[in-house]
């Protein structure tokens, strides 16, 4: 439910930024493969869309003018991630060609760039998002050692809830995890209020009251929080 809210209002939010060829872009180029990337990959390993940029516009060696499925842009740093479908890249060997000169154009030009095959996205999307955590790990450290996150203090129950989340898609429900922890169940009822309160949670109310029942974890799943 919550990856499709925010996953509409990113895209509403870039599609309201964009004119003319840039927003016929975003709207043709984001389909099921781009879509399948951030629910299945990004979205397990972020939990937001902040800084991630759909079909963006760079410039080839001939200054001529394309779109990469999606641009990263990390504290100065430029990752690019592509899904590659075989039937668009594998057949036409001077579009193959011409997809393999950009490629090395833009790293020339220090841009990371990250290939991910559709296929495997469909049929093994878990070994993708181990991949993509290993290349992007340390500089998500690095990042949020400098933002300043490691001075951020956390107690002990609530590092094992956000840890608990992870472990149960992202979902703490506050009953199951009293009986897991051994605490009692208003004592992890407060810590899911406090951390929701600190950005780190998200309480999820159900019915016509909105009753809430259980909390998600929108964190990273490589905050230093965590430890």
């Amino acid at each position: 439910m919550s990856f499709e809210i925010e996953h509409e209002k990113w895209i509403v939010k870039h599609m309201s930024n964009r004119r003319g060829e840039q927003r016929d872009a975003l709207s043709r180029g984001h389909g099921y493969g781009n879509r399948l990337f951030v629910e299945k990959i990004w979205w397990v390993l972020m939990g937001h869309f902040k800084d991630l940029h759909p079909e963006y516009e760079v410039k080839d060696w001939r200054g001529r003018s394309y779109f990469v499925d999606f641009m990263w842009i990390l504290s100065g740093l430029r990752f690019v991630f592509e899904i590659m479908d075989y039937g668009s890249h594998g057949k036409d060997r001077s579009k193959y060609r011409l997809d393999l000169n950009r490629e090395l154009f833009l790293q020339s030009q220090e841009y990371h760039v990250i290939n991910i095959s559709l296929d495997e996205l469909k049929e093994n999307p878990s070994l993708v998002l181990a991949m993509v955590r290993s290349i992007l790990s340390p500089y998500l450290a690095a990042d949020q050692s400098e933002s300043g996150m490691r001075d951020r203090k956390y107690v002990k129950t609530e590092r094992q809830l956000m840890r608990l989340a992870i472990r149960n898609k992202r979902i703490v429900c506050p009953s199951q995890a009293a009986k897991e922890l051994e605490i009692h169940k208003q004592t992890v009822i407060k810590y899911c209020r406090k951390l929701a309160e600190q950005g780190k949670f998200r309480a999820i109310p159900t019915g016509t009251q909105g009753k809430v029942y259980q909390y998600e974890y929108i964190g990273s799943l490589q905050s230093p929080d965590l430890l």
